[in-house]
């Protein structure tokens, strides 16, 4: 080796004092790489190659250099060949309890074996011996010739190996384990380790111990009586009931499980340890194995270490992300670059994100989690203190606490800050604790004055160079500002989630601290209760208060250290940075002006709705011949198909008749009068259950207005979502549905603004398709639906008959949906072999959309995702399913995805920029709504046409300059005095 540091020694020369003898536990590395590092395929073929390149990269570094440790004379990695050993033989459920490697896994094994051939290293593994047995034997023969031994693991079962001249070395944490180490894990030093873990057993192996004993108490007990066979002869003597029973009743089992994890230290070795001789890696060979794994980067540091030469321009990163479905629920995650934090100062070797967000999860394993480090501050000195701390540092984790979970009515309860892992303070500021003595008022609670401290707080929180680390932001940025507070420089780490993981991971902070922290946090049912009995935060006793929201913002900081550094490796930075980020703050503006809704109006649609539900059942019971419940399936069901024998009635998995919207539309649509006006029933029933009758409980008794709450983080493709009230599924297609948004109306001298993109999504698909017959339609200004129907059924526009249009618009929107026949033909009530006659032609005509089908197919089985024009991405990790009716569907998905996701991106990058044009154009109009592709604003009557023209401007323009699309945008706008009329 060229490296200063390595030492070469002859082979089968013997080993002895001054020589450094490395031992790779490598079946524990591979699965730690497997679930620690990125997961990465082969771009050529698709191949996985995750672990294989971590532990490339481990094996390079121990060579290369070593740190504070000596160089190896001699290394060995060392395999687990088979999973019968004697210990199945002593226990039949040795193990049993283990998982099949994942299936990405297993192809990566020999790929290993074939990597450590490479680096000219010793690749030893016996069948029916674990490699801790071959470990520990080449361990103890190496010290007994008076060499060091590092044993390069981390797994606590060889720390019983641990003595003067062996050590362990933990290569992910960069940690060296002696016998001080061993204590601090085990509680004893490394010689009674094994009687430890006799009674506390291992569920990982399913080795039994003693029921009920913990480490600590099998720690205590060990030390007390010196050794397990001590232990249980002397167990009577045990003051503890239950754990004098259990030592007396399992006491086999106790001796049984000191057997199974007791190493084998005489194992018969078919390489001898001096044959384990570290030898410079032939450069040739390295190289090539580099250049065959596609390890661009490393093959580069390989190269440049061996001297060797690579042909010019051969080496481009090229490794792409793994596809997996539980690639999410891993260490990795919890692995920051850290921009900041506790071990930013901590050198790196190497410097790959990678490499960093390994040693950043180790150190994070190493903070616990424990509440009772949750202060409580009821001082005005103490939160400056901890301010000044924040300002210093440069960011910290933050949240307000309400007394509600509405931000538009919820007062402030306190406040929870995190500068560091592990610590977080909280500051109750309106609590109170209720008449708990019986005196006939509240109990007063020790806390700081409310105005005092959002004095304090306000300048810090509007301090763009401080950064706020808050988990689901916006509805504190909604409070806040009720205060008179405008949060700025926020991160959040619930949309650092969604835009790394959508598709294959929930985005709030619970479900992100179970599967990237591998904690589970209080919920909100165990600290405010339920039903009833349930109380608002300002209600709940500080104590306990001080450990949920403390715990909110230890998440927040630990799950921004995991997520940051994922933005940058893997390439959704600019998501996150232009479409996520900035997005927080225009919605909470929209939230915070809501939209006027008249009472009266609702009142009035809600009467006219119950006469038209009356009349509609009537006529249903007249057609049925009979009273039956119309809202109960099964009823229905046994009238149309028992009584009325309709045909084409299937049935559920429970036996009913199945009455779901499609059955009904069937029968509908081949002229039954009674399924049709079921449906007419349901939908006006449900528009007075949904919205005339409960959006007058929505409207804010301060500011007459509905304050719709937008989600972020909720669909795959970065569309928003709306609740309480959902104000995005009101129907549109009826002229009930449409006369809803009569309600909806602007303020007295000003008007509602409707700017509704034109079919964004054929747009889109036509570009991304590049199909120029769509192109030139769109850009001629034609009525795409009758264009598509004269290049498919060689009609011409001029006249065209309504029905065939109709059919030619079904086509065009389901081909964005990735359509079948059998859909097609449900959705035009025709025979399935002329829906798909229709499709055929469709992609003869449009070849470059079938194009675009396959390609978005074949990338999404190749990756796991596909990606939108702006690089956003949507996993579809369990796509290559070998379940047919999945399959298909992930792959629908995955067609329409890019379209509908890019659509939204580009709604995004509007809403983001308006407020700006609108006031550099001294307009005070303000956007209320987002629905899908429209935007609603309110402007004074003066300022509407100049406001539908910036507004135009904006959302055509919202593209550029990150892509010019090859069809223009059109945005339809148009004022009104309400929203139905501007619509």
């Amino acid at each position: 080796m060229t490296s200063k540091k390595t030492t070469q020694s002859a082979a089968g020369k013997p080993v002895a004092k001054g020589d450094h003898v490395y031992l790779i536990d490598a079946s524990g590395y591979i699965f730690r790489a497997y679930h620690a590092l990125p997961p990465l395929t082969r771009p050529s073929d698709g191949l996985p190659v995750g672990a294989v390149h971590g532990f490339c990269g481990m094996l390079w570094k121990l060579l290369r250099e070593t740190g504070e440790l000596d160089p190896p004379t001699h290394l060995a990695a060392i395999f687990d060949l088979s999973e019968h050993t004697f210990r199945n033989d002593l226990f039949s459920d040795y193990k049993a309890n283990r998982s099949e490697a994942p299936e990405d896994l297993i192809p990566q094994f020999p790929l290993i074996r074939d990597a450590v051939h490479a680096f000219n290293v010793a690749c030893i593994e016996k069948r029916g011996y674990e490699a801790d047995d071959l470990i520990a034997t080449y361990a103890l023969q190496a010290r007994e010739a008076g060499a060091d031994v590092t044993i390069v693991s981390s797994d606590k079962d060889l720390m019983q190996l641990v003595r003067p001249g062996i050590r362990m070395y933990d290569t992910m944490k960069n940690k060296v384990i002696g016998e001080a180490e061993v204590v601090e894990k085990f509680g004893v030093p490394p010689s009674k380790v094994i009687e430890v873990q006799a009674l506390i057993g291992d569920t990982s192996d399913n080795v039994p111990g003693v029921p009920g004993i913990g480490v600590k108490t099998a720690a205590l007990l060990i030390n007390e009586y010196g050794d397990l066979e001590t232990l249980l002869m002397r167990a009577a003597e045990i003051k503890q009931q239950k754990r004098r029973e259990n030592l007396i009743a399992f006491a086999e089992q106790a001796r049984l499980s000191r057997t199974l994890v007791t190493l084998d230290c005489e194992t018969p070795l078919d390489v001898p340890l001096a044959e384990t001789a570290v030898h410079v890696p032939d450069p040739n060979v390295l190289t090539a194995f580099m250049r065959h794994m596609e390890f661009s980067t490393l093959l580069r540091r390989v190269a440049e270490g061996l001297g060797a030469e690579l042909p010019e321009g051969e080496a481009k990163p090229s490794t792409t992300p793994r596809k997996k479905k539980d690639d999410y629920d891993h260490p990795l995650r919890k692995s920051p670059r850290g921009e900041a934090g506790p071990a930013r100062d901590t050198p790196v070797q190497g410097g790959s994100p990678a490499e960093l967000a390994i040693e950043r999860a180790g150190r994070l394993e190493d903070v616990p989690f424990d509440r009772a480090n949750y202060e409580t501050v009821t001082e005005t000195e103490r939160l400056a203190d901890l301010l000044e701390a924040a300002r210093f540092q440069g960011h910290f984790a933050f949240r307000a606490k309400l007394s509600a979970a509405d931000p538009m009515t919820g007062e402030i309860a306190g406040v929870a800050l995190a500068l560091i892992p592990g610590h977080a303070a909280y500051v109750p500021l309106g609590h109170s604790a209720g008449d708990e003595l019986g005196l006939g008022g509240e109990t007063v609670v020790a806390q700081i004055p409310l105005r005092e401290a959002l004095d304090l707080l306000k300048p810090i929180l509007e301090d763009e160079a401080v950064l706020k680390i808050v988990s689901n932001a916006k509805p504190d940025m909604v409070a806040l500002a009720r205060y008179g507070i405008q949060l700025m420089a926020i991160d959040d780490p619930c949309l650092m989630s969604y835009a790394l993981d959508a598709g294959r991971a929930e985005h709030l902070p619970p479900k992100l601290a179970g599967s990237l922290l591998g904690y589970t946090c209080l919920t909100e049912k165990e600290v405010m209760g339920t039903g009833k009995a349930a109380v608002g935060f300002d209600r709940v006793a500080v104590e306990r208060a001080a450990e949920y929201a403390g715990e909110e913002v230890d998440i927040a900081l630990r799950l921004w250290m995991v997520l940051k550094p994922r933005l940058a490796a893997e390439s959704v930075t600019t998501v996150y940075e232009t479409l996520e980020r900035p997005l927080q703050s225009v919605l909470a503006s929209m939230e915070r002006a809501g939209v006027k809704v008249e009472r009266s109006t609702l009142a009035s649609l809600s009467g006219a709705f119950a006469q038209t539900i009356a009349r509609l059942e009537d006529e249903i019971r007249e057609l049925a011949g009979e009273e039956f419940n119309i809202g109960s399936p099964k009823q229905l069901g046994e009238i149309l198909f028992d009584k009325m024998s309709l045909p084409g009635g299937r049935r559920t998995k429970t036996g009913a008749w199945s009455t779901d919207a499609a059955a009904l539309e069937e029968l509908a649509a081949e002229g039954h009068d009674l399924p049709r006006k079921v449906l007419d029933w349901r939908l006006v029933a449900k528009l007075k259950s949904t919205y005339t009758d409960a959006l007058p409980a929505y409207i804010h008794a301060e500011t007459g207005r509905v304050h719709t709450r937008y989600v972020l983080a909720s669909t795959t493709t970065g569309r928003l979502a709306s609740q309480e009230p959902n104000l995005q599924n009101i129907p549109v297609r009826t002229k009930e549905g449409r006369s809803i948004r009569k309600a909806f109306v602007a303020e007295k001298g000003k008007k509602l603004i409707s700017a509704d993109y034109s079919q964004i999504e054929l747009r889109v698909l036509a570009h991304m398709a590049d199909t120029p017959t769509l192109r030139q339609a769109f850009a001629d200004g034609l009525d795409i639906h009758a264009m598509t129907a004269s290049e498919m059924f060689g009609v011409p526009i001029a006249g065209m008959d309504p029905g065939i249009r109709r059919r030619a618009k079904a086509i065009n929107f389901g081909i964005i949906y990735g359509i079948s026949a059998v859909g097609l033909a449900a959705q035009l009530g025709i025979p399935r072999g002329e829906a798909a006659t229709y499709i055929k032609t469709y992609f003869e005509r449009f070849p470059g959309i079938k194009d675009y089908m396959e390609a978005m197919k074949a990338e999404a089985r190749r990756t796991g995702y596909v990606k939108t024009l702006f690089g956003r991405k949507v996993h579809y990790p369990e796509i290559n399913t070998k379940n047919p009716s999945l399959r298909g569907n992930y792959e629908r998905a995955a067609i329409n995805a890019p379209i509908q996701g890019t659509a939204a991106d580009i709604i995004r990058r509007a809403m983001i920029r308006m407020a700006d044009a609108l006031d550099e154009a001294g307009l005070s109009a303000r956007m209320l709504l987002q629905v899908h592709d429209e935007l609603i604003f309110e402007a004074p009557e003066d300022e509407a046409d100049k406001t539908m023209e910036i507004a135009q401007s904006v959302m055509e323009r919202a593209p550029e300059p990150a892509l010019k699309l090859k069809v223009p945008l059109q945005v339809d706008a148009r004022a009104a005095d309400n929203w139905e009329a501007a619509h």
